[in-house]
């Protein structure tokens, strides 16, 4: 080839490479010139998804801080101050967050301050670019179920069989007595008894069943603890009233839990009915409330006979009763303390008793508190209420706490 054709060929050569190398830093000038829109904090709709969920939902960035939560996700206690409360959900979430890779586990939990242990399958998977979906679901209630599959028919049917067969027994002693009538209205009285008793026994009993095949409230409300307090003593004052027993409360102001409110009031009427019925007449029963690390405490204590401490760990068993000679006298079916208990858990609580055995029992729902109480707390320049915020009530003072 000759010298200026390779010259030739060498020149167009260079001109191509020089035109490429344009064309590139052109094109990457324009790429940067188009700048990309930045990913919105929360992906649009997420927040609507999350209220509708039955599922505990909690959106996540990166870095393990919570962006959004679901209410259901603050009544189960799976958030606390901007973070996840539970090691192996944190754990699922940061394996996600280095790898992308969606996690499923079932998990026993156990919930901040309280002894329930909840059966749960949690769920976590990428949303979007920086932020990670968690979803927990309660299997609690299968566990439940299958508790009560097998031991609900044989407590049922013994507890059933006395009030039935004391009915049939008490009717064919009316029919052999026909010719008697003061022996006619005695039994037809403690039929009426035995009635009014079974129709006790059989309204808890599906109350019960009710409250063991229903999770954690998916939909809770604002719930004042005052208002609850005040409702169930107003339901007690004329049984109260009747044996000469005084009811006091001493309740902090501004504290508020999510859940349902009737089933509350249940809860606390339960307590103080219960220590209604097992205190002398002319004591007195108080009922108090606070604001205890994080926690909604209600307390009922009474000056009743004390429970010993063998017992303390039975009385919310189902059908359970101390004495059952008592039992029957106050028309007690034991299963009020069960029902206590379940409504407890369905709010994400606990229920507690404590005595010295001797004399006087206090008991204690404790319950999640609501994010409401802290703001009415900054609101009114206060840092945590206790149950101080009121004036002593009379006697008793609620003097003794929970081990």
């Amino acid at each position: 080839m000759e010298p200026t054709t390779a010259a030739i060929l060498g020149g167009a050569a260079g001109l191509l490479i020089a035109f490429l190398v344009w064309a590139a830093i052109t094109m990457s000038d324009r790429e940067r010139a188009i700048a990309p829109e930045p990913e919105p904090e929360v992906p649009r709709g997420v927040g609507d998804v999350l209220a509708v969920l039955r599922s505990s939902g909690v959106v996540l960035d990166h870095d393990g801080r919570v962006v959004t939560s679901s209410p259901a996700a603050v009544t189960y206690g799976l958030v606390r101050h901007g973070r996840l409360v539970h090691p192996a959900i944190q754990t699922m979430v940061e394996q996600v967050a280095r790898d992308g890779v969606i996690r499923e586990r079932d998990l026993d939990i156990d919930r901040p301050g309280m002894t329930t242990t909840s059966y749960v399958a949690a769920r976590v998977a990428p949303l979007g670019v920086r932020h990670l979906l968690l979803l927990v679901d309660d299997q609690s209630q299968g566990r439940r179920v299958e508790e009560t599959r097998r031991d609900f028919v044989a407590n049922v049917s013994h507890e059933l069989k006395t009030p039935v067969g004391g009915i049939s027994l008490l009717a064919e002693a009316v029919m052999d007595a026909k010719d008697d009538p003061e022996a006619v209205d005695r039994f037809a009285r403690r039929m009426q008894g035995e009635a009014t008793r079974l129709s006790s026994l059989i309204r808890e009993i599906v109350e019960l069943s009710r409250l063991q095949g229903t999770p954690v409230l998916q939909d809770p409300a604002l719930v004042d603890v005052e208002d609850v307090v005040a409702l169930a003593l107003e339901h007690l004052r004329l049984e109260a009233g009747a044996k000469d027993i005084t009811l006091t409360d001493k309740v902090a102001e501004e504290l508020y839990v999510r859940g349902d409110q009737d089933m509350l009031v249940t809860a606390v009427r339960n307590l103080v009915g219960n220590a209604i019925s097992y205190s002398d007449p002319g004591t007195a029963v108080g009922v108090g409330a606070r604001l205890h690390d994080g926690t909604i405490e209600i307390a009922v204590t009474d000056q009743g006979p004390g429970i010993p401490e063998p017992e303390q760990t039975r009385i919310f068993e189902r059908f359970y009763r101390m004495d059952a000679a008592r039992s029957r006298a106050t028309g007690g079916t034991g299963l009020g303390l069960s029902i206590v208990k379940h409504i407890c858990a369905n709010h994400g609580g606990d229920v507690r008793v404590w005595s010295d055995g001797a004399h006087g029992s206090t008991f204690t729902i404790r319950l999640p508190m609501a994010p409401e109480t802290l703001e009415a707390l900054e609101a009114a320049g206060s840092s945590e209420p206790t149950s101080d915020s009121h004036t002593d009530p009379t006697p008793p003072p609620l003097t003794k706490e929970p081990r």
